[in-house]
């Protein structure tokens, strides 16, 4: 069994989430916490703006009967009124229950019920139909307010009659060890459950991650959040940078994600492994249809041997220079599609593997991979700029505890960890034992006490000759092909490994005209087209060498369209729902072995 515990000791937190507001008020009443995008532009808020209009949101709560302790949904897009009402949510004493925007009615009953929400602020009056539609099975909900009908206009309005010393009332009654909110898990099996989540939780992760952070998480960063902030991830670097003062931006619009950046220009960004590997797929599909394909491969070959370089501390002379040259050939132009000055992301969620981890630092940014669950606040275990191995999750946050079971399970322990699953003692007392919270993940330690996670425990999968095969593995090799969207490697109780595989919709029209196929033809018309397969067939080859002949891939089937959230097939931060995959695709996976 290994060990180990995150350098340095972390104090036990006081106070509550709702402290930075109010200093951030006393001590910098003038500095720009939040950059909002308007239809007129992005607006500054200070620091002393948006304590005046948490504090008169939380007004209007008070007013509407929120009392310390009721739990408060928050469904709505990434945007700035989604911070504004979390912090007011806490200010009046509540509990925020954050619910994906893309829930269905049937997700949104199950949490609004089960966690007896008194109330609920959407971001649209569909948002509120749906809310609306299942609100006789939710009988503790009395309020509904809608962000686009002016919900919150009518929360401040209404709170005109709650004193300063109310609020002040409601403060001293949260402390480190008050609930500050229920997340429901993404629900890639079975039913979703509510993950208690401290004031104390948070307080300690913010405070031991930035720890490792620190040279870029700070008062002159900036950043711009597009993931959804209904994930713990999101949610904790919002805290985060409000506790540091770093200037926050929010968008939800995925589309225009490039324009963005290009504007707000932040200094660190926060994403999951899917979205760097978009970034560099699409760039690599361009300068090929561009006939700059042998330029951008020789640069990204430069970009990784440079980034390994630097881990034997040895640059040579003649690397040095090519470096220098792509940089202003290349590496420049990728880093200004992230808006020219930033230097350091961090990445969270899933594996980043180590092709990508040194392909951005080779071209000048820096990805912090870290690891966590919404069980631990988020990050468990993280890389620093200052503490870093390109390939693994890093080591454990100050004051964390990271152990390998016998059995290869990841184990984790310290203040981050949560107090339990909201309504499911059960649930609870199989999941922390000892005090220490069983992640459900496989991985390894090294001497150095760097995580590696190589798989799920419930995703491994057993061949008929009874080989363990970690799908991760494969997966991120085959994704890391411009053409190949999303990919499932299966074979559990069967005689060898498959895959399913599906093609980026944005890469297919260029690869279709290099083809010299019709314009109108869709993936689906070429399923079995032999130059299609032939593609995917090189990206599977390449994937195979990370592994031994018993765990390659054998054979593989290209599925007619792409896994969507929308689907079903994907979490809304872009995980893959194996069961809903094994269920709908049950005839294909059946034809590999046929």
């Amino acid at each position: 069994m290994q060990e180990y515990t995150g350098p340095g000791h972390v104090a036990p937190p006081t106070g509550n989430l709702t402290d930075m507001v109010w200093r951030n008020e006393t001590e910098q009443p003038d500095a720009v916490l939040f950059s909002r995008k308007t239809p007129q532009g992005w607006v500054d808020v200070r620091a002393a703006q948006f304590a005046e209009e948490v504090r008169r949101v939380a007004a209007g709560l008070v007013a509407s009967g929120v009392t310390v302790g009721d739990r408060v949904a928050l469904m709505s897009k990434t945007r700035y009124e989604w911070t504004l009402c979390d912090y007011a949510i806490w200010t009046a004493g509540g509990v925020t229950v954050p619910v994906y925007e893309t829930s269905s009615a049937e997700q949104v009953q199950w949490i609004l019920s089960d966690s007896a929400a008194v109330a609920a602020i959407v971001e649209s009056t569909q948002h509120e139909a749906i809310v609306n539609e299942v609100r006789d099975s939710v009988p503790a909900l009395r309020n509904v307010w809608a962000i686009d009908d002016l919900g919150v206009d009518a929360l401040k309005a209404a709170g005109q009659s709650v004193t300063t010393e109310q609020l002040v009332e409601r403060h001293r009654q949260l402390g480190p060890d008050t609930l500050a909110t229920i997340i429901y898990t993404s629900g890639t099996t079975g039913r979703p459950k509510g993950c208690e989540l401290t004031h104390g939780n948070f307080l300690y992760d913010i405070t031991s991650t930035r720890l490792y952070l620190e040279r870029f998480f700070n008062e002159g960063g900036s950043t711009l959040l597009f993931l959804p902030l209904a994930h713990v991830f999101a949610r904790v670097i919002q805290v985060g940078a409000v506790d540091v003062r770093a200037r926050m931006g929010h968008t939800a619009d995925m589309k225009n994600l490039l324009a963005d950046l290009a504007v707000f220009q932040p200094t660190f960004i926060l994403s999951v492994p899917r979205v760097f590997e978009k970034v560099y797929n699409a760039s690599k599909q361009k300068a090929h249809a561009d006939g700059k394909g042998a330029i951008f491969d020789r640069a990204e070959a430069v970009a990784v041997e440079y980034s390994q370089a630097l881990d034997t501390g040895s640059v040579g002379f003649a690397l040095r220079m090519q470096h220098r040259l792509f940089d202003k050939l290349v590496y420049s132009k990728l880093r200004a599609a992230l808006g020219g000055r930033c230097q350091h992301a961090v990445s969270g969620g899933a594996p980043l593997g180590a092709r990508l981890g040194h392909f951005f630092r080779g071209i000048g940014i820096l990805v912090c991979e870290g690891y966590g669950l919404t069980e631990t606040s988020a990050g468990a275990t993280l890389n620093g700029p200052d503490s870093l191995k390109i390939g693994t999750v890093g080591r454990a946050i100050p004051g964390t505890s990271v152990r390998i079971a016998d059995d290869g399970e990841v184990l984790l322990r310290g203040g981050n960890v949560f107090r339990g699953y909201y309504n499911n003692p059960a649930a609870t007392r199989e999941a922390v034992v000892d005090s220490w919270f069983h992640s459900g993940d496989i991985g390894e330690l090294d001497r150095d006490g760097f995580l590696t996670i190589t798989g799920r425990k419930k995703e491994l999968i057993v061949t008929a000759g009874g080989k363990n095969v970690a799908p991760a593995v494969l997966e991120d090799r085959l994704r890391a092909h411009p053409l190949v969207s999303q990919c499932m490697v299966v074979g559990d109780n069967k005689p060898f490994i498959g895959c399913l595989v599906t093609i980026d919709p944005e890469a297919f029209p260029a690869w279709r005209d290099q083809a010299g196929k019709p314009a109108d033809v869709s993936v689906a018309d070429l399923l079995d087209d032999p130059g299609l397969r032939a593609v995917i067939q090189g990206a599977v080859d390449d994937a195979n060498k990370a592994v031994s002949a018993a765990e390659a891939i054998k054979s593989f089937r290209i599925l007619p369209v792409d896994f969507t959230e929308e689907g079903g097939e994907l979490t809304p931060t872009l995980k893959l729902k194996r069961g809903v995959v094994m269920k709908e695709y049950a005839a294909d996976i059946e034809s590999i072995y046929a």
